[in-house]
C-alpha cells in the first residue's frame, strides 16, 4: 500500500493526530495518512467527546468499548482519533461533530467534507 502525499487540508505538511496511546490512523502511525485501499477515508483528525462517542456507537461503530483481541483499549473523551470522513460528515449533519485539528486532517477529507464544515469544527489554533 502506497501512502498518499502527507498534505493537510491547509496545504501544508500533515501533522500527527495521536502518536501516543491510542495510536491512530489507517496505518496506525499516528497520522491521518490514507491510500487507495483506505475505503473508509480515515482522514479527519478529531478530539473525541462523550456525545460523539455515543453517537458513533448508536450508528454502529462502537469506538469506546475496549477490544483487547485487536489491541484496542477503547476511546474516551479527549482522545484524538482519525475518523472516517463520511462518519464525521454524518455527525455534523446530526449536530454532534467533534472538534477537528486541521493541521492533522488529510487533504483527502475534502473529497467528502467541505472545508467550510471542517472550519466550523476547528480548534482556535487550527484556523
Amino acid at each position: 500500500m502506497e501512502k498518499d502525499a502527507p498534505v493537510n487540508v491547509l496545504g501544508t505538511r500533515l501533522e500527527p493526530c495521536s502518536l501516543a496511546d491510542p495510536v491512530t490512523g489507517f496505518f496506525r502511525d499516528g497520522h491521518c495518512n490514507t491510500c487507495a485501499e483506505d475505503r473508509g477515508s480515515h482522514t479527519v483528525c478529531a478530539e473525541m467527546t462523550a456525545e460523539f462517542l455515543a453517537f458513533s456507537k448508536y450508528v454502529g461503530n462502537d469506538l469506546s468499548t475496549p477490544r483487547p483481541e485487536f489491541g484496542f483499549a477503547g476511546l474516551k473523551p479527549g482522545d484524538q482519533w482519525c475518523l472516517c470522513a463520511a462518519r464525521f460528515a454524518q455527525a455534523h449533519e446530526e449536530g454532534c461533530a467533534p472538534r477537528v485539528h486541521l493541521e492533522a486532517t488529510h487533504e483527502r477529507a475534502l473529497d467528502i467534507v467541505p472545508m467550510e464544515v471542517l472550519r466550523q469544527h476547528a480548534g482556535n489554533a487550527d484556523g
